[in-house]
């Protein structure tokens, strides 16, 4: 906080009004609640959209009936929750004055207990700008007042004040607020919000599973060949736009359960670092990109990844909350990177290779449901939220977990001994390597996971776990050595 002048105390002293989206919370209540509507009721969120055509207001009203904020886990402004709790203390009368609905507005303030009342948008009015400016004036009567607020439509506002309380401004709307007030606070805004936040939403580590792509140019044997290389290549990066994108949807889908979580709090939308506008026109960007780079490979390879954009979409929407379905929908969207990469070197992918992919990435999806509720088993929380998961559980998936690594150790096996094999390999006894290092990798998975010590996504935990790191070379290099190496 920047402290320019002492705000007067008590209750002789202007009424404060305090701006809500942007300046009281870290984020925007208008876009909780379409998220929101959108991941419980999505077709009544669209409708609610349409309600657009009788003004803004209008649609603040309709999507606030759809979704269900939860206020008491919203990114709220905690310097300045603290300067307003002191002024109230010193008796002074403070005020919510907020374009948001007023509903979401007067359930944010019984959850403070801060405001004496509230100026809002009603589904008629947008209390926004000039109205805003108006109604607190007719509000305070002759009578100065203070305003705390953000952004650009506030300017006029600070300027008709007494005093202005600036929060979480652009430097432009800062200079702007000097220009034309006495301006007694400065607040600074959520912090990141810059490259880092977003690294940290797109998750780049995460293009490992992206690699995928490349398996039907290994089994082809096809890595002399510069043009399938490069359509491979291609391939990699649009799934790599594509799964960002869907990152940023599942993490704006998903803020309430998030902010409720341990750790996951503090991923950049949930604490407000970055905006969900920002992040919904950042993935329709990624989307579209990653379509167009697949359709300059192949229209099969642009067909494979709209169909795993969709999936993930309906993923982050409502599969997700569908115990067992959530897992076989994380195997398809595994297995269909294998397809896609098939379609971008023109190779067929086998029978042996989809079911092993099934069967390989259902398991992992599993370990990464345990290991949530083995979590939850030690913070002695019953419900996954926003899963469709109990505590109880666990000794089931566990069982559905360890039971199909099994059958893709069993598949690998049925295929290291196919007819097909001896004409494909130099060496294909050296692929029974593969199967040793692959059940032990496997195993060691599930112990981690029973410990309590899987606390990521399995492929991520591997790149930071020394054991997976030297079994997953292990069977890398099984591979190469049969593939290359004649023992004859």
């Amino acid at each position: 906080m920047t402290h320019v002048q002492e705000v007067g105390a008590g209750a002789d002293q202007p009424p404060i009004y305090v701006d809500l989206d942007g300046t009281l919370i870290h984020s925007d209540l208008l876009w909780e609640s379409l998220l929101s509507g959108l991941r419980l009721r999505p077709f009544a969120a669209l409708r609610g959209l349409g309600a657009l055509a009788a003004g803004r207001a209008a649609m603040k009203r309709a999507l606030a009936g759809v979704g269900n904020v939860d206020v008491a886990a919203l990114p709220y402004n905690r310097p300045l929750l603290e300067w307003l709790e002191a002024q109230v203390r010193s008796g002074r009368r403070v005020w919510m004055a907020t374009a948001a609905e007023r509903s979401l507005a007067e359930q944010v303030a019984a959850h403070l207990g801060l405001f004496s009342g509230v100026l809002a948008s009603d589904g008629h009015h947008n209390l926004k700008g000039a109205n805003k400016l108006a109604a607190i004036r007719e509000h305070a009567g002759l009578g100065g007042f203070v305003y705390c607020g953000n952004g650009p439509e506030d300017v006029r506002i600070f300027a008709a004040a007494s005093q202005a309380v600036v929060v979480a401004a652009s430097p432009s709307v800062e200079a702007a607020a000097r220009a034309q007030a006495e301006v007694a606070e400065v607040f600074p805004g959520a912090g990141g919000g810059g490259a880092r936040a977003w690294l940290r939403a797109l998750r780049p580590h995460q293009w490992l599973k992206n690699l995928l792509v490349f398996v039907p140019l290994l089994t082809a044997f096809l890595v002399t060949e510069p043009a399938a290389v490069l359509a491979a290549l291609l391939a990699f990066v649009a799934f790599g736009c594509v799964a960002s994108g869907g990152y940023l949807v599942n993490d704006l889908l998903d803020l309430s359960a998030d902010r409720r979580h341990p750790t996951k709090h503090r991923r950049p939308f949930a604490s407000g670092e970055l905006k969900a506008s920002s992040g919904v026109a950042a993935a329709v960007a990624l989307f579209a990109a990653g379509l167009g780079i697949a359709a300059l490979v192949a229209s099969a390879l642009a067909a494979w990844l709209a169909a795993y954009g969709l999936l993930t979409l309906a993923y982050s929407l409502f599969i997700k909350r569908q115990a067992v379905f959530d897992l076989i929908a994380l195997a398809a969207l595994y297995t269909i990177r294998i397809l896609a990469g098939g379609a971008a070197v023109g190779v067929e992918v086998s029978f042996w290779l989809l079911a092993f992919s099934v069967f390989l990435f259902f398991s992992l999806a599993t370990v990464k449901r345990c290991a949530e509720l083995v979590s939850m088993r030690a913070r002695e929380v019953d419900r996954a939220r926003g899963r469709g998961y109990e505590a109880g559980d666990y000794e089931v998936l566990k069982s559905l977990g360890t039971a199909t690594s099994v059958a893709a150790v069993l598949v690998l096996a049925l295929y290291v001994e196919s007819a097909e094999i001896a004409h494909r390999y130099a060496a294909p006894r050296l692929l029974w390597l593969m199967l040793v290092g692959l059940l032990a990798w496997l195993s060691h998975l599930w112990l981690m996971t029973a410990r309590g010590a899987m606390d990521d996504d399995p492929l991520v935990f591997a790149l930071r776990d020394p054991v997976s790191r030297w079994l997953v070379a292990a069977i890398g290099l099984a591979f190469a050595c049969a593939a290359l190496l004649h023992l004859e």
